[in-house]
């Protein structure tokens, strides 16, 4: 059983429990998505339902978009999700998915795109270990040996600076604090991946259940 939403990161800040403790949540605005398409095991051989959230202008829509999104009935969408799984196979063409999907207390994968850091050495992008900082010393913060026997290559796998960040991530059996219907939001315990603003996907947990 799969389920999820797509929702847009706003920012982190705090909120009490019940008992008194200050817990640091991620906000999480989640408009209602539109199912755009429905996709079932005799059709397309697996059953998912494509869900769109943030509408596109439609200066930025090419046509394609636009006929796809006119046969839900809504505007071409910036972002477009499968969420596979027969939970969301009840939803039809043109329905919302709100974030009452989610309830407080239920734990929670969270996918979205990592901060970019740009080019990092190799200390700072694969926690790799400097040489000795005093004098006489040559070797200081440099990539180390390439281990290639052909001067020409350098094997693949091997720790050396590169562009850091601007992956995709997931964070797995994060627990649901509060969703408030009234403002399509959903505050989720700790951090998610990604910057402010970013697109990121909510889906329930595969290794955890509430208790």
């Amino acid at each position: 059983m799969a389920k999820g939403i797509l929702g847009r990161k706003i920012g982190m800040t705090s909120i009490f429990d019940d008992d008194g403790f200050l817990i640091p949540v991620t906000v999480v605005q989640a408009v209602p998505n539109i199912v755009l398409q429905k996709k079932t095991l005799k059709t397309d051989g697996y059953d998912a339902v494509q869900l769109g959230f943030d509408d596109l202008r439609p200066k930025l829509a090419n046509k394609p978009k636009t006929g796809h999104a006119t046969k839900a009935n809504t505007a071409p969408k910036r972002f477009v999700k499968e969420i596979r799984g027969s939970e969301m196979m009840s939803y039809e063409v043109g329905q919302e998915v709100k974030v009452d999907l989610f309830e407080t207390g239920e734990y929670v994968d969270v996918t979205g795109t990592s901060k970019g850091k740009g080019f990092t050495g190799p200390i700072k992008r694969n926690n790799q270990s400097r040489g000795p900082m005093s004098h006489g010393s040559h070797y200081h913060r440099g990539p180390g040996s390439m281990a290639a026997i052909d001067a020409a290559r350098v094997f693949k796998g091997k720790i050396i600076a590169g562009q850091q960040g601007g992956d995709k991530v997931t964070i797995q059996n994060l627990q649901v604090v509060k969703v408030d219907t009234e403002k399509n939001v959903i505050l989720i315990k700790g951090n998610v991946p990604g910057a402010k603003k970013s697109l990121i996907e909510i889906k329930n947990a595969v290794k955890k259940t509430a208790k």
